[in-house]
Formats: C-alpha cells, structure tokens, sequence
C-alpha cells in the first residue's frame, strides 16, 4: 500500500540542552507523515506514521538508515562509551562451556573462549569410549584443552549473526539434531548430522517456531512441537529418510494459535502427560497410555498445572483453588482429580518449585522476593529449613546420596554452586560463576513502596555505600510486570557497570509477575494492566522520596513488556524521569491485534483484545503510542528494535520514534537504534563483540542524560 506522503512540520535546526551542561544536540531526521484514521468502537484514531509499518518499503528503509546515523551522532564516541565498552568485555567476554552430553563414544557440548565470537559445537572421546552407558555427571572441558570441532557458526555465517545450539542425539549417538536460528528471530530450523560422517542427512524440519524436540527411543526419528502462527500448535513425529509433509500428526487438532503444548517423557507403565497452555494464566492435563487415546484430566479450570513423576505417582504444583501454590500427587491408573491428594498445602507464600532428594521433598519458597528452602518427608510433614542467604535466589537439586546441589546468585554474587551434606549441614563450595567483579563498597537496600488498591512491594537498590542520599545519584530503575514472570535477586553485568561508574541501579517488583502467586499476575494483567504502570511510578516517586535519586538524575529502562512498561510510565508522568530505555518494545496497544496474528497472537490473553469493548477501554488509557501528546516536554528516550523481532512487532518502535520526536517539547533527543537482524532472541542472535558495543552504546547514553561522570568525563544534559 502506497502513501502520500506530508512533511513533518519540526524544523531542521540546533536544540539547545539547558540541563547537566548545555550540549548541543541536531534535531533528528525528518519524518513525512501521511495520517490515517480509524474509529474502534466509536472513538477515532489518527495515526500519522501507519506507512512505517511496511518494513521492507524503500522509505521505510532509507528512514531507518537516517534513524541509526542520528542515534551515533546523539551518543557519540565519547569517554563514557568507551570505559562502559571496556568495562562490559570485561565482564561478560568469559569462558562459557555448556553442559556434557555423551552420545556413543564422544562427549559434547558447546564452548566459547575469551575473544571468541560466539560458542561453538565440540566433542573429545568418552573415557570409557567402548564401554557404553551414560556419564550422568560429566567433567566441564578445560577451557585451554584440544577438541575436535563438530559444528562452527563462523562456518555458516562469518558475521557470526547465525548461532547454532544441540538439541538432542540419536539413542546410539550416531545422528545429532541441531538448531540453526537467523540473527534474534525466533524461529529456528533443525538439521541432522550424521556424526560418523561428519555431514547432514538430508532430512530438515523447515524454519519455524519449535519446542520439545527428541527422538524415538527407537531412533527412526524425531517427535517435535510445531507451532504455526495461524493454526496453532501440533506435535508430530518426523521419520528420518521420509518427507516433512508426510509427518504423522500425534496431538493438535481444534487448538488455536493463542495455545502453546508441551509432551513429557513418557513414565511408569508408558505414561505421557500432555500440557495445553492457554496464555500465562492457565492450562490443561491431558493423559495417555500407551499408544491409546489422549485423554482429558483436568481442562477448563482457571489454574496452572506443572507435573513431575517420581515413585510410581504423578505430582503436580498447581494454583487449582490455591492462588499461592500447593503440591498434590495422584496414581496415573486412578488420575480422576477428585482424588488427588494434597501433600504440601498451600501457605502465606509462593510454593516456587521442589525437587525429590534422598527421599525427602525440598520446597522452594518465594517469600517478598527472596527464596528459602524447607525439606518435608514424602507425606508433607515439615523437617525445618534449609538455611540459604537472604536477599538471594536459590534453587536445591539432588547430587548423590544424603547430599544435594543448592545455586545462589543475588545482585552481588554471580551464582554458586554448594554441595550441601543434609545430614550435618555443611555447605562445600563446589563451582563458582567467574567474573572480574569485587562487591567491596558496594550494598543492596531492600525498600518498600505502596501502590493503587494498598499494593505493597519491593524495590531492591543496588548502590556504592557512600552514595549521597541527596537526591543527587544517577539511577536506573528497571522492571517488568507481566506474563506470570518473577523478577527476583540475580547477577547483573549491566548494573555492576554502571554501579561501579558510580550510579545507582534499582528493580521494582510489579503486579502482572507472579512474586506474590496468583492474584499478584492477575492483578497486572488484561483490565488491570494499569496496576503495572501505577506500581512503577509508586516505585519511583519511593526513590524519590527516600534520596535516593530525583527526577533530573532517575532513568528508566525495561525491554519487551518492560518496554511497555517504561513508555507507559514515561508517557504518564514525563516529569518523573530525565531518560528512558526502551528495547523490543510492545507500544501501540490499540492496534496490536492488527499483527500480533503474524508475531504474538498469544500475547493477546495477557494484555487483552482492543477489538473487546471491555478490554479497549483499559487499554486505550495506557497504550504509550497513543498516550503521545503534542508539545509535552518528554525525557531524553533511547528505543531499540529490529526486523528480526518476530516477537514483538518491530513496527511499533518505528512508528514510536517517529511520534515522540515530532511530538516532544524538550530539548532532549529522541533517538532509535535499528538492528536489520536484531529480535528477541538477541542474546543468541549477536556476536559477543556486538552484545558489548550494544550496551556500551546503551549505557553511555543513559549516563550521558543523567549526568554520570565515567571515564574522566562530565556528560553533557
């Protein structure tokens, strides 16, 4: 579709910054508009940037390229970005090795060394190559070691933009099925190497979106979860040396595209429990036996249902009449619900996980946002705490007899892992995550804030121990807020970069995660989306408040939802922050049903469905894009998208871009970094010299608006 196109009325000339000392900054490009209207239920739209959704136009192409070169020019290749560049290799350009997988006589995994662009596929012969059996706990290959490689992205791709990754091996570990994924799309494409040969069998299962890939136990094939953006999900068997359209359908029919599956092993007398997940709110149990029919076990009820077999029983965490969490069991011969029984009730705080170790159950609590770990006997009687730190995430699994493998990361601590001895107690430190990272001098406050409807949350604040409470520190404040995610205490190389240049870096917990079960999520999600955006800024006016920070110094940053989440809040009260972060951002709101049906149709049972009178009435009082106003002195905002986002439409960062630079009545700039094969798998779609350049870049713009002074240097407003 073609426009006409009319010139955007904002002047080419200098802005003139008047705060953190008076830079000067170009007015971006100029943008043509071509308004078109629309009417939703009586209220009428105008959107003057609808031509920026035809991604691949020639305007919309040449726009792009003027958005980048503007973006370099606004942050500049200044002393901040490069200390920030400096300081991000140091921290996240480390050994990484992936876990040891034995197929035949080899061992697998991936690996990336310092320098390294990104992990490669290796393999080394087994130590009892010959002998057969699993290694259930393989020795992590010395970083410096010979290994023969299997598989080089560089192979595939010399900008390294196309990762690969395992997914599973034949039972005789002769084929291995492997992942190829094009920059942050999200769609994959699986191949088979033949490992004896060292080349591909000619079988692939074509680009798409996948999950719970494994082959037969006969290895013939592979059973795999396709889930196509129009007609929904279908698990199906592929046999190797048989065409893919002649794949046979094992479970799917009449689901919608809004329904994710998962299959699980199969168990006891060839049990297999399949999972339909409608949305983040809810999902259903279906059983099976043998090759019989997959049955119904509990569907309909508003709950969600994670299951577990151990023991000859079936068991399931579940917020079926439970908001906060309970563990039941039943018999898969007798899987009637009604008689399920209740093993761990539900109590005053999330029941996270659990794990079965040396004949005892180990619950994982999430109590306000920090976790702690209580064993029972296999009837639910309570055996008392396992003493974990506080302020931490944590997570117990079994490693051998009377002992168990408890990780504990927290803001300060990358994670670490302990042999814990259940008997005496002791804790042996046995792994550790390295990074060029010392805590000295630095605390983590743990502040409450009070939201709409007497919501009640924390905020952890991570800072310098000399920081002035005066109101005068450059702070970053992040959340999320949705999709039933926790946010808890966990090691971050972005915070301790920016903390360390002398900032502060603080998380909100927000209603739409689940930190607080249930009814926490609900209170965030399609009607009460709000309650995000409310708790984000009551969390913010709390920085405020307690010194921390003030709204010449406080920036906001957020990705994905939290992209929402932050234009939501900037668009709301622009005059509680001076910069925004804003990356692979949902924002047009009102319009995302439109083409959530080629991205995330899911999504919809999460924000809701404009098209829904109910549902648009909530969400045309906070959809950012529209939320835009002419002349309102917004902050200085960094937006960042790519095309390869099949997420999250990147036609929304586009289009936002363009409004909030015609729009603003400030002189800070507005600025748009475009990745052609950026998406939302970026952290598996970029090279590890660009994951350091992206946030340098990021993080020398935030400072640059905040007044950080990093690397000798004192930023400009």
């Amino acid at each position: 579709m073609r426009h006409v196109l009319r010139r955007s009325t904002l002047p080419i000339v200098l802005l003139i910054a008047t705060a953190c000392g008076g830079e000067r900054y170009p007015a971006p490009p100029s943008t043509d508009d071509a308004p078109v209207t629309d009417t939703l239920h009586g209220v009428v739209f105008v959107d003057p940037y609808r031509w920026l959704e035809e991604q691949e136009s020639p305007e919309t192409r040449a726009w792009i390229a003027a958005q980048n070169a503007y973006a370099e020019t606004i942050v500049g290749e200044t002393a901040a970005r490069a200390w920030f560049r400096d300081r991000i290799g140091e921290l996240i350009d480390r050994p990484v090795v992936g876990r040891v997988r034995r197929a035949g006589d080899h061992e697998y995994f991936t690996m990336r060394r310092p320098g390294e662009e990104m992990e490669v596929i290796y393999r080394r012969p087994a130590p009892d190559a010959g002998a057969g059996g699993d290694r259930p706990e393989a020795d992590e290959p010395a970083i410096d070691g010979e290994y023969e490689v299997v598989l080089d992205p560089g192979d595939f791709d010399p900008t390294y933009r196309t990762p690969l990754s395992i997914v599973d091996f034949s039972p005789d570990g002769s084929v291995m099925a492997y992942s190829v994924r094009e920059g942050g799309a999200d769609e994959i494409e699986i191949r088979f190497r033949d490992l004896s040969t060292g080349q591909d069998l000619p079988d692939r299962l074509p680009r798409a979106l996948y999950s719970g890939i494994g082959f037969t136990e006969d290895g013939t094939g592979v059973e795999y979860t396709h889930r196509s953006r129009v007609d929904g999900p279908r698990i199906r068997v592929h046999a190797l040396g048989t065409p893919v359209e002649e794949d046979r359908l094992i479970w799917g029919e009449g689901f919608g595209p809004t329904t994710y599956f998962n299959m699980s092993d199969r168990f006891g007398d060839g049990y297999r429990i399949f999972t339909a997940q409608h949305g983040w709110a809810r999902n259903d149990l279906y059983l099976q036996r043998g090759e019989g029919a997959i049955l119904p076990l509990l569907v309909g009820e508003e709950a969600h249902l994670n299951t577990r077999f151990h023991e000859g029983r079936v068991w399931v965490r579940t917020d079926w009449n439970a908001p906060n969490y309970r563990l039941m069991a039943f018999d898969p011969a007798n899987p009637d619900p009604a008689g399920w029984e209740t093993v761990i009730a539900e109590g005053p705080h999330l029941l996270e996980d659990f794990a079965f170790i040396d004949g005892r159950i180990y619950v994982t609590w999430l109590e306000n946002v920090e976790n702690r770990i209580e064993g029972f006997t296999m009837e639910g009687v309570s055996l008392g705490e396992v003493e974990v730190p506080r302020a931490s995430t944590v997570s117990i699994s079994p490693a051998g007899p009377g002992e168990a493998r408890v990780q504990v990361s927290s803001h300060l601590q990358p994670s670490v892992t302990y042999t814990v001895d259940l008997a005496s107690g002791a804790w042996e430190e046995t792994d550790r995550t390295e990074i060029d990272f010392d805590s000295a001098g630095l605390v983590v406050d743990k502040i409450w804030f009070e939201s709409t409807g007497g919501a009640r949350a924390p905020v952890y604040v991570v800072r310098r121990d000399d920081a002035p409470m005066d109101g005068s520190n450059p702070t970053i404040l992040t959340g999320y807020g949705g999709f039933n995610v926790s946010i808890k205490p966990g090691f971050s190389t972005t915070a301790a970069a920016w903390v360390e240049a002398g900032g502060i870096y603080a998380t909100a917990t927000l209603r739409g995660g689940s930190e607080y079960g249930e009814l926490w999520h609900r209170g965030g999600m399609l009607t009460n989306k709000q309650h995000v955006f409310d708790d984000f800024i009551a969390a913010s006016e709390r920085l405020i408040e307690l010194g921390y920070t003030s709204p010449e110094h406080l920036g906001i940053s957020g990705g994905s939802n939290g992209g929402l989440l932050v234009a939501g809040a900037m668009t709301q009260r622009p005059d509680l922050y001076r910069a925004v972060l804003c990356t692979y951002p949902d924002l047009d709101m009102v319009r995302f049903p439109e083409f959530s049906e080629t991205n995330n149709i899911p999504a919809l049972l999460e924000y809701g469905d404009a098209r829904n009178p109910e549902h648009f009435e909530a969400i045309r009082r906070y959809s950012p894009y529209q939320a835009v106003e002419d002349g309102v002195d917004y902050p200085a905002v960094m937006l960042a998208t790519g095309d390869l986002d099949t997420r999250v439409p990147p036609l929304q960062a586009r289009k936002m871009t363009a409004r909030l630079q015609a729009a603003t009545g400030s002189d800070l700039p507005v600025i748009l970094w475009y990745d052609e094969r950026g998406g939302h798998a970026a952290g598996r779609g970029r090279p590890m010299s660009l994951r350091i350049e992206d946030t340098a870049r990021e993080l020398a713009f935030m400072a640059g608006r905040l007044g950080l002074e990093v690397g000798g240097e004192t930023p400009g407003g």
